[in-house]
C-alpha cells in the first residue's frame, strides 16, 4: 500500500513538470511561429506550406553555438541538468504515515494503552485508561457478515497467560492474654496482660493451575457459542470453567498483626505475699517482638479454624478471581471476534 502510494504521488509530480517544461520551451523557440504563419524549415521548425522566402519578417537569428558545434541550451529548457523535485521528499512520507496511521488507527491506539497501562504497572501506578480492543481494518463486522472462528483455543490461551492469584481478605479483631509464671520457692509468682489486636488473613485463588489442568480430557474448561454474528449484531458465548478452590493461609507468616498497644488493657497476678514483688520482676518480658509472634499465632488459628473468618475471605477470594477472568481475559477476547460474553460459570474443585 505504501509503495503504490507513493507511485501515484510520484507519476503526479512528474506529469506536472513535463508539462511546465514544455510550455517554457514552446514560449522561448524564436522558431515557433503564429498559428497562419510560415515557419522557418530549420531543423528545430518544420516547413510551412508556403514561400517563406517571401515573408517580410526577419528570420531569427540560429541559436549559439559553442566551440565544436555544439548548440548552448536555453535557461529552461530540458537539458540534461538534474530535475528540480517539486515536492520534498519528507511531505511525501509525511503524507503516506498519516493515511497508515488513519486506517489503522484503532490497531496503534489499542497497542499504545496495552504498553503504557503495562509501563504503570511495572512501576506501580494504578490508573485506570480506556479500554480499546485490538482489531485491524477488515475485522469489522458488517451487515449479514457471520464468523467461524473457533473460540475455545483463543480464550483458554489468554486463561492460560494469567501469571498472578486471587486474593481474598479478611480483616478480624480479637484478644489475647500473655503470661508469664516462675516460682520461688513454695510460692508461686506469675503475672499476665491482655492486648487487644487486628489481624489480615487472605486466601488465594491459583488462576493458573498449569496445561495438565486444562486437558480436554479434564472438562475444566468449556466455551458454548449460543449465536455467530449476523446483520450487525455480535454473537453471544457462554464460558465454564473449574478452579481450585481458594487456599487458605498456609503458616503463621502468611498473617500480619497490627494495633498491639504498648500497655495492656487488663493486668492479673499472684496475690502471694511476693506476688507483686515478682510481678514487677517478670513484667520486662513482655517484649513487643514476643507479643506479635503469639499474636501471629492466635491469628492463624482463627483465619483457618473459625468459620466466622474463613468464610468471608474465601467468597471473597472467589468474587475476586471471577471478576478477574471475566473482565481482564475472556470478555476482552470474545469481543474481538465480534462476541459478547452471556454467561460465566465458576465451579471449584480440590486442588490437584
Amino acid at each position: 500500500m505504501v509503495r503504490l502510494l507513493l507511485f501515484l504521488l510520484g507519476s503526479l509530480t512528474t506529469t506536472r513538470t513535463r508539462q511546465r517544461h514544455a510550455a517554457w520551451r514552446r514560449a522561448d523557440d524564436p522558431y515557433a511561429g503564429e498559428r497562419g504563419t510560415a515557419l522557418y524549415p530549420g531543423p528545430s521548425g518544420p516547413a510551412a506550406a508556403g514561400d517563406w522566402a517571401a515573408q517580410t519578417r526577419p528570420v531569427p537569428p540560429l541559436p549559439p553555438r559553442a566551440a565544436g558545434g555544439a548548440t548552448l541550451e536555453r535557461p529552461g529548457s530540458l537539458g540534461g541538468g538534474p530535475r528540480r523535485r517539486r515536492i520534498p521528499l519528507w511531505v511525501k512520507w509525511t503524507a503516506a504515515l498519516a493515511v497508515l496511521g488513519l486506517i489503522f488507527r484503532k490497531a496503534i491506539a489499542s497497542v499504545v494503552l496495552t504498553g503504557l497501562s503495562a509501563a504503570l504497572h511495572l512501576v506501580g501506578v494504578n490508573v485506570h485508561l480506556p479500554h480499546i480492543k485490538f482489531a485491524w481494518p477488515w475485522q469489522t463486522i458488517s451487515a449479514g457478515a457471520t464468523t467461524n472462528t473457533d473460540l475455545g483455543p483463543w480464550v483458554l490461551q489468554k486463561i492460560e497467560g494469567i501469571s498472578r492469584p486471587a486474593l481474598g481478605q479478611a480483616n478480624f479483631n480479637f484478644l489475647f492474654t500473655h503470661k508469664v509464671s516462675k516460682g520461688i520457692g513454695p510460692w508461686p509468682c506469675w503475672y499476665a496482660s491482655t492486648f487487644y489486636a487486628v489481624g489480615h488473613a487472605s486466601a488465594t485463588v491459583n488462576l493458573n493451575p498449569g496445561p495438565a489442568w486444562w486437558a480436554p480430557g479434564r472438562g475444566h474448561y468449556q466455551l458454548q457459542v449460543l449465536s455467530r454474528p449476523h446483520s450487525g449484531k455480535p454473537g453471544r458465548v457462554a464460558v465454564t470453567m473449574v478452579l481450585p478452590q481458594p487456599q487458605l493461609p498456609r503458616s503463621a507468616h502468611d498473617i500480619s498483626i497490627d494495633n498491639i498497644p504498648s500497655k495492656p488493657i487488663s493486668v492479673q497476678h499472684s496475690w502471694t505475699y511476693p506476688g507483686l514483688g515478682c510481678g514487677l520482676v517478670l513484667r520486662p518480658q513482655f517484649a513487643e517482638s514476643v507479643l506479635y509472634a503469639q499474636a501471629q499465632q492466635i491469628a492463624f488459628y482463627k483465619a483457618t479454624r473459625v468459620p466466622q473468618i474463613t468464610g468471608p475471605m474465601i467468597r471473597s477470594a472467589e468474587a475476586e478471581a471471577t471478576q478477574t477472568i471475566r473482565d481482564n481475559f475472556i470478555q476482552p477476547t470474545v469481543n474481538s471476534f465480534g462476541y459478547t460474553l452471556d454467561r460465566l460459570t465458576l465451579r471449584w474443585a480440590a486442588a490437584p
